[in-house]
């Protein structure tokens, strides 16, 4: 008894397996659901009765598509042949020539006159007895265009286009041969017969034919040169040359005489070759007239103009390439751009390389610090960039309506002195002892985080202006307005201490300024103070001191008990006096802001320096794109002004915005002039936002993927002064490392709002308030959204706790720590558990459940987990070094006497930035 598979009794019946499985263990076989599985041959008749009848249905189908098939294929080739019968048909009876046919009826109109039209009725009926050339099917007369030409120039056959008189618009030529009527319709239906399309048998009978020949798209025909020096050719007397031509070739049989007609009747009048020959000698001739006529004028479609018309584009494509290539090396900036603002105008030049650009030419930047004119010139040239103001026009024309000062209005000013130095050497110490107040108390954590100004009057009635700048390393921006704005700077150093960085930095600042510095080392009564220590290190940077012999002068003082601060003072008043200070009081005020911030009840607060000119209460205010009339002024105080004088630093009400720290202010005659300039100045920072802008690039995207796991770290910065929100927001951004990186998408002066909450939610970023708080309805959002804000009081202590979450957010550092090592001494076969190893311990503790190596003859055979762990049959929680137990490894039983079992864990060290 043979066996078959099942896939073959599938493939036999065109069934699936799950059928044939069904059918088989319902006649009581034992069989698998598998393709390969076989099934005895005795059960194959059960199968041919259950399966055949669908069997034979689907054979029968099968045929009958092949025959439908077959049908529509015949059909097609049929109908194919009959198409290409019927073009065949067409070419022979319709083809035609345009310009012959209207020759022909040009012959016809002419035959209208004569007064013997008996030969034209009679030629007609006389070929029609003769039916024998045209109803040749052979291919080569079909395509052969000289007889077909005679049969349509011939007059006779014109009642042909009744049945449809659209497709011929001239029917009178054929109302004159009406004296034969019979005669005359009788030629073209026998034609019709005996074409081949008419022999067919297949139902079609041809009606009329149409002539399709005159859609035809003749091809365009290149225009040919005018040769210079042609004879002027008489068109009048050409065309009367060509219709003398044209009536010796008409055939003999219109002449008269009908024998001839029969043997010359697919003879054409003139062969195509010679009709289009003639048409280009009458092009010709008529061209050769123009260019006689336009002798001595400008040829605008000559050579020689489309010569110089091509070397004009060419240039001016060149000079427009030129021009755009020019433009590139040319940057329109406004006059408030910052450092890493203008890296990326100077196609993404990296930030560090334009800051030691800056640190070559004496200027320590930030990353976010602006930039003056100057300044701007200087590192673009070191790049090969030119520099273009585009906001010079609205600063000229305030420039242009200001006079300049005569000597008779200048009157002295006092003086303004920047105190600046490293963080704790006592700057505001020295202040609140000439004050005789406390600012420190007010100063969180006890260290200056703003820039101060202070007018103070001293015992002679002389008035100096004091501005204290922090020493924290983060207020480098700060330091450097405050050394632009001053006209003498004291540089404090503590002499239980050394010349610090900062320190080092405010004297750079002073230098690059160019204004005189009075040194004073401070803590000169404290222990362990010593004042020849900062001198000599003050010599190793080329400054030295009156008491070292050189040409700063310098004064031990104690600003805590007071001690030396007096002398101090002189020494600063005598370099005051050197500078002859003077400025004009009686002019409208101009200076500079030292510091801005949001009031909530008040509205934008700017603390100001008048540099020049008087500030009154009303006066028209602009600085930067903001403006606004002065509603109130106060001293450092808090006491209300009327006016401030040069040299007065005051806090004004009024402006629509707070201006960046450092701007310049102006104050205008005109409110809608002054308007008008903030909204272009607006709008070209907007621009200038727009274009400095940074994208993903492909260099980035490939940069992020080597590194693998990059991530970016949003930040919101929002502070109660814009010099304190501009110093953390760089402190923060210099934190950023190859791995993670911060960006600060947005910051302001003023109280987190619900807007900052929207951004943060957008922007999945975390805000952090420095002095300030968030609104009650900022919190209750921040709460429901689940944004996280941190508020900080002391600088150090956001960027301290930004960079521990920045580290958090790395990922760990895998590490591998050996903690035991086990000889396998002998081994035991368990059934049912497998091979236990009884071992000894070299060294360490073995733990249960840590993951294990066996290592045989130096070579790891197997890493996998400890499974059990035992001192004879009590499980144990660990096994010191020299101790005997027994131990299994999960998943392995391939363990020999001589191996070494190593236990070991993984270690996940934090990573630091």
């Amino acid at each position: 008894m043979a066996e078959i598979r099942l896939n073959k009794i599938m493939r036999q019946f065109n069934i699936g397996l799950q059928d044939i499985v069904d059918f088989l263990k319902a006649q009581g076989a034992d069989v698998e659901e598998n393709p390969n599985a076989k099934v005895s041959d005795e059960y194959m008749p059960a199968i041919q009765r259950q399966f055949g009848a669908d069997l034979k249905a689907a054979e029968e189908a099968n045929e009958r598509a092949i025959k439908m098939s077959d049908i529509l294929e015949n059909t097609g080739k049929k109908k194919d042949e009959q198409m290409a019968e019927e073009e065949e048909e067409e070419r022979v009876i319709v083809r035609t020539n345009t310009l012959s046919h209207k020759k022909s009826e040009a012959k016809a109109v002419e035959s209208v006159p004569e007064p013997e039209p008996e030969p034209e009725v009679v030629a007609a009926p006389e070929p029609a007895p003769e039916p024998e050339p045209v109803p040749e099917p052979e291919p080569e007369p079909v395509v052969e265009p000289e007889p077909v030409a005679e049969s349509v120039v011939e007059p006779e056959p014109e009642p042909e286009p009744e049945p449809e008189p659209v497709a011929e618009p001239e029917p009178e030529p054929v109302k004159v041969p009406e004296s034969a009527p019979a005669a005359k319709p009788e030629p073209e239906p026998v034609k019709a017969e005996t074409t081949p399309a008419a022999k067919k048998d297949d139902g079609f009978k041809v009606v009329g034919k149409i002539d399709l020949s005159q859609f035809d798209k003749k091809p365009a025909k290149k225009r040919e040169r005018i040769a210079k020096g042609t004879q002027k050719v008489d068109v009048a007397k050409a065309g009367a040359n060509i219709e003398r031509n044209a009536k010796k070739e008409k055939p003999a049989a219109q002449q008269g005489g009908g024998k001839g007609r029969k043997r010359d009747r697919f003879k054409p009048a003139m062969t195509e070759a010679e009709l289009e020959e003639m048409q280009k000698e009458i092009q010709k001739q008529v061209k050769e007239t123009y260019a006689k006529m336009n002798e001595g004028k400008k040829n605008n479609f000559g050579a020689k103009y489309r010569k110089e018309k091509r070397e004009l584009a060419a240039q001016r494509t060149q000079e427009e390439l030129e021009q755009a290539s020019a433009d590139k090396k040319v940057l329109k900036v406004t006059e408030f751009v910052t450092v890493n603002d203008l890296a990326t105008l100077m196609n993404n030049t990296p930030v560090n390389n334009v800051i030691g650009a800056c640190m070559s030419l004496g200027l320590m930047v930030s990353i976010n610090q602006r930039l003056d004119a100057e300044a701007l010139v200087l590192v673009a040239e070191e790049f090969g960039y030119k520099v273009e103001f585009v906001g010079a026009e609205l600063t000229n024309e305030i420039e242009a309506a200001e006079e300049a000062d005569r000597e008779e209005d200048l009157v002295s000013r006092p003086p303004v002195i920047t105190v600046m130095g490293h963080v704790d050497h006592g700057k505001t110490s020295l202040l609140d002892y000439i004050r005789k107040t406390n600012v420190i108390a007010g100063e969180a954590g006890g260290i200056t985080q703003h820039i101060g100004a202070y007018n103070v009057r001293l015992e002679d009635g002389r008035r100096i202006t004091f501005l204290d700048t922090p020493g924290h390393e983060a207020f480098t921006a700060m330091r450097a307005r405050g050394a632009q704005m001053t006209d003498l700077a004291i540089i404090i150093i503590a002499a239980d201490d050394a010349v610090m960085p900062q320190t080092v930095e405010a004297i750079n600042h002073a230098q690059a300024a160019g204004v005189p510095m009075v040194f004073a080392i401070n803590k000169i009564d404290k222990p362990g103070a010593s004042a020849d220590k900062i001198y000599q290190q003050l010599s190793q940077m080329n400054i030295l001191t009156e008491a070292w012999g050189g040409k700063y002068q310098c004064q031990e003082i104690s600003a805590k008990h007071g001690l030396n601060v007096d002398k101090l003072l002189e020494k600063v008043l005598l370099e005051a006096d050197l500078l002859n200070l003077k400025a004009n009081p009686n002019r409208l005020a101009q200076g500079a802001v030292i510091e801005s911030s949001l009031d909530k009840g008040r509205g934008y607060l700017a603390t100001i320096l008048v540099q020049n000119g008087t500030l009154h209460q009303g006066d028209i205010m602009l600085s930067g794109s903001y403006f606004g009339r002065v509603k109130s002024m106060f001293n450092e105080r808090g006491q209300r002004v009327m006016e401030a004088g040069p040299s007065t630093p005051v806090s004004v009400l009024g402006l629509n915005g707070a201006p960046a720290a450092g701007e310049k202010f102006n104050v205008l005659t005109d409110e809608k002039e002054a308007k008008s300039i903030a909204a272009k100045r607006e709008q070209l920072i907007r621009i200038q936002g727009i274009k400095t802008q940074k994208h993903m690039t492909l260099e980035e995207i490939g940069r992020r993927i080597s590194i693998g796991n990059f991530k970016e770290l949003n930040i919101i910065v929002k502070g109660d002064v814009d010099g304190s929100v501009e110093a953390l927001s760089d402190s923060l951004i210099k934190l950023s490392t190859e791995q993670i990186r911060v960006n600060v998408i947005h910051k302001a002066v003023g109280a987190i709002s619900e807007s900052d909450i929207l951004l943060a939610e957008a922007s999945d970023a975390v805000i952090i308030g420095f002095q300030v708080r968030p609104t009650v309805e900022a919190r209750k959002a921040a709460e429901k959204e689940g944004i996280e804000i941190r508020l900080y009081s002391v600088i150090y202590d956001a960027i301290n706790e930004v960079k521990d979450g920045m580290e958090g957010m790395l990922e760990p550092e895998k590490k591998e720590e050996v903690i035991a090592t086990a000889e396998v001494k002998q081994t035991f076969h368990i059934s049912k558990i497998g091979t236990i190893a009884g071992c000894i311990m070299r060294e360490g503790k073995m733990v249960p459940k840590v993951q294990v190596r066996l290592i045989r003859d130096g070579i790891v055979v197997y890493t996998g987990d400890l499974a059990s762990l035992k001192i004879g049959k009590d499980d144990v929680k660990e096994v010191a070094a020299g101790k005997e137990c027994g131990m299994s490894i999960a998943g392995f039983n391939d363990i020999k006497e001589g191996d070494f079992i190593e236990a070991f864990k993984i270690v996940e060290i934090k990573r630091t930035l």
